[in-house]
């Protein structure tokens, strides 16, 4: 592809990206998908610039707002260029050529406004906070709730990529084991500072195709999603339900701790996630696991094995404010009755799970989200209504665990870890 052919499939794939519900990365999977002509170094080039927009739309609409111009697909594209990249006039007239498969000529009032904006620095002090660190503005007050002085750390360590972290499947291989594996095939993996288990791979790789991989040595998981399963403490011979297993990323961890021994039960209420963990399990080894797809409410199954778990993990649905580095359109998506409908979402999962739970085991709630409302007062409202139940500190002097990406490296997570008395 020429970097004009380039720069359209860029255009086109955001209009794409911003006109659907569905996350960025499955649109942009799709999309390729049907595009199998387009090699591997064109598709890394369209991907970064992609994704580099996505994480500067806060300040690309900015612009063009001041200089009144509607933010389309084609005008984010440009001003990004103009922007971010310092493109000159002679550039852009040179990639705006309106030859086949590249964009349409500049019109005289584009060649104009990106001859301004090319003087201009894409910050600019008038900017506000929500714009300069990109985010929505109604979650302003609630981001400087959980972080206070820290927004502007937390904010940036948000823009940027996420990095890629693993697993190694305790079943199969050490660490170090798994560390040689991925080095005879020219991946180089070194171990995460937190997680037992981790990995991490300072570049993109092609994972899926390597033997390590497909011989289940290691599955793609972020580090804080592996501390989150190990605070569940699952052991050998207990029993342990996975709540909202959804895919079964967490599930697949939980069986390792436990050694595939005792009974692992994986739940959702989408049966199509669930059945994409089938594979999962099977390339890991994994044979104490058994998926249930639940209704909506799960009363009847609910009932039948009400008090009859060690341990139940509710990976609750949220707003994902954690995993913006990955998925730097989502906050764009997310609305105030989103918020308040999820909210509402998991106070009734959370207190469905908790009847699962036997006397003297434990429940752990999980969110990938930074906003308090998801969190430190869901869990609040849930031990007021749940005498039963107490927290119990994550470890000495904490309550909860929270990770961000600024502090340790990770996407935004919380945990809480509940006791349920004996007695």
């Amino acid at each position: 592809m020429t970097p004009g052919a380039r720069i359209q499939a860029a255009i086109e794939l955001l209009a794409e990206v911003e006109g659907s519900p569905r996350p960025a990365d499955g649109v942009i999977a799709s999309w390729f998908r049907a595009r199998r002509y387009i090699g591997s170094k064109d598709r890394k080039a369209i991907h970064e610039r992609l994704y580099d927009i996505l994480r500067r739309k806060a300040h690309l609409s900015w612009w063009l707002d001041r200089i009144d111009i509607e933010p389309t697909a084609r005008a984010k594209a440009l001003a990004h260029l103009s922007l971010a990249d310092h493109a000159k006039l002679d550039y852009l007239n040179a990639m705006f050529d309106g030859e086949k498969f590249c964009p349409a000529r500049l019109s005289s009032d584009e060649r104009k406004w990106t001859v301004e904006l090319e003087r201009q620095r894409l910050d600019h002090p008038e900017m506000p906070d929500w714009v300069r660190f990109e985010y929505p503005e109604w979650l302003d007050e609630r981001l400087r709730t959980r972080f206070g002085e820290s927004l502007a750390d937390e904010m940036r360590a948000l823009l940027l990529p996420a990095r890629l972290d693993l697993r190694v499947n305790a079943l199969k291989a050490t660490r170090d084991e798994a560390i040689a594996a991925l080095a005879g095939e020219e991946i180089q993996a070194a171990p995460t500072d937190l997680s037992p288990w981790g990995l991490r791979i300072p570049e993109r790789v092609n994972l899926m195709a390597s033997k390590a991989f497909k011989d289940g040595l290691v599955e793609v998981q972020d580090e804080g999603s592996q501390l989150a399963a190990l605070l569940v403490g699952a052991e050998p011979g207990m029993a342990v339900c996975d709540f909202c297993a959804g895919a079964g990323g967490k599930s697949l961890a939980l069986a390792s701790m436990m050694n595939n021994k005792g009974r692992l039960v994986a739940c959702d209420i989408s049966e199509g996630r669930l059945s994409r963990s089938a594979d999962r399990f099977k390339r890991a080894g994994i044979h104490n696991v058994t998926r249930h797809v639940l209704d909506a409410a799960g009363a009847k199954w609910i009932k039948r094995q009400a008090g009859t778990f060690d341990r139940v993990l509710v990976d609750a649905p949220c707003t994902g404010t954690g995993t913006w580095r990955r998925n730097p359109d989502a906050k764009w998506k997310l609305s105030p009755n989103d918020l308040a409908e999820l909210t509402v979402k998991q106070a009734e999962i959370l207190e469905r799970a908790a009847r699962l739970v036997k006397p003297g085991g434990k429940l752990v709630y999980v969110t990938c989200s930074l906003l308090p409302d998801e969190n430190e007062a869901q869990i609040e409202r849930f031990l007021a209504k749940s005498p039963d139940f107490a927290a119990e500190a994550v470890e000495p002097g904490t309550a909860f665990l929270i990770l961000t990406p600024a502090q340790q490296g990770t996407d935004g997570f919380f945990a809480a870890k509940l006791a349920r008395a004996r007695d």
